[in-house]
């Protein structure tokens, strides 16, 4: 089915992605890279125990893609093998997790709502069960309490005040979602459970952490990400509106503060059009009549000004612009129709549900705050 240049291409793109990985978890496990100094250089044997982190967390990714592949082989649409996406950045002296994610690609046409949902639900309800079966084994396999001061010597000097960014140190704060905070309550040990800006540090829970992140990212009921075709499969003549409002939702959430009336008159006037015109590219490649793509914009800015008023302080989580824009100018927010509006069977219909309980207990808010 596949020539041997591609699975040479992808098995290459691959191992090139586990490497990478492996280096950013040397990096975030251990403060040891490849670039760093004689007393933190990423050797033999840290590269090793760095694979802690990366085998999991690309073996989930990998899990998550083989679930659409497989499905896709199933109902005969003809797709690529898994692209893995290499990206480690430390060598720009930037903290990176080492991938930029991994696709697959359809090559034929998908005429049939069913295949749709399939393909689109398969993926993150197989890399979600083996995210649950590593945050498992990392909730009840923690170290001794004393495992923190093998990596951080520091912290056992009465004087230490903490790290600073001048001295180069990059505080990861990760917040957290519905489920990791119930397996935590539920397994962990508290007196060996770290604190969430440790846990860059335990190479399971991390692992388990960012699956449970793409996850959530991958189920927003937007467009065509994977979220986006199960709505379409449950959905069949409200889809386009549920897309619509949840981008909208998305945006809103992640904007929040961005216009803020405590801003000085000069830096509004910078600010309030910069806001507008980037709303207007996420917007702008929807089919909706220009005067109601600017009144939902104007009504986003309007809203987030008196809101960020009223309640002082008021912020969203701007780093999901960025993810926003991706989705509103490059992907789209609006499926493509198929014919018919034949209604998905039963066992297909509690089995979208449950993704959208799962999306609920995976998204974060806010899930990554550097200091």
């Amino acid at each position: 089915m596949y020539s041997k240049k591609e699975y040479f291409k992808h098995g290459l793109l691959f191992i090139l992605t586990l490497v990478a990985t492996t280096f950013a978890g040397g990096e975030w496990l251990f403060g040891r890279s490849i670039l760093g100094k004689e007393e933190h250089f990423l050797n033999w044997e840290y590269f090793l125990k760095s694979l802690h982190f990366s085998i999991p967390f690309i073996g989930i990714l990998l899990i998550h893609e083989l679930g659409h592949l497989f499905t896709s082989i199933y109902h005969r649409v003809k797709s690529s093998l898994p692209y893995f996406v290499p990206g480690w950045l430390g060598f720009l002296g930037a903290p990176s997790i080492g991938t930029f994610g991994a696709i697959i690609q359809m090559k034929s046409f998908i005429n049939s709502r069913k295949k749709f949902f399939d393909i689109g639900i398969a993926g993150p309800l197989a890399g979600f069960v083996i995210a649950i079966g590593v945050l498992f084994y990392g909730f009840t396999n923690l170290p001794d309490a004393d495992y923190i001061y093998q990596i951080h010597p520091e912290y056992l000097d009465p004087e230490f005040e903490g790290h600073s960014a001048e001295d180069g140190y990059i505080n990861l704060e990760i917040g957290y979602n519905l489920l990791f905070l119930g397996m935590e309550k539920l397994l962990a040990d508290p007196e060996k459970m770290p604190v969430m800006s440790e846990i860059i540090h335990f190479p399971y829970l991390f692992a388990g952490y960012l699956a449970l992140f793409f996850t959530a990212l991958n189920l927003l009921p937007i467009g065509q990400l994977d979220g986006g075709h199960i709505v379409f499969g449950l959905f069949p003549k409200n889809h386009k509106l549920i897309s619509l409002i949840a981008y909208t939702a998305f945006i809103f959430y992640a904007g929040l503060g961005i216009i803020n009336p405590f801003h000085s008159i000069d830096e509004l006037l910078i600010r309030i059009p910069l806001y507008i015109g980037f709303l207007y590219v996420c917007y702008r490649k929807t089919s909706l009549p220009t005067q109601t793509k600017w009144a939902i914009i104007l009504s986003i800015v309007s809203v987030q000004y008196i809101m960020v008023n009223v309640w002082v302080g008021l912020e969203g989580y701007s780093g999901w612009l960025l993810f926003g824009l991706l989705l509103g100018r490059l992907m789209g927010i609006e499926h493509p129709e198929v014919s018919g509006h034949k209604k998905l069977d039963q066992g297909r219909q509690i089995l979208g549900w449950l993704a959208l309980v799962i999306f609920i207990l995976c998204f974060t808010p806010q899930p990554f705050i550097m200091e």
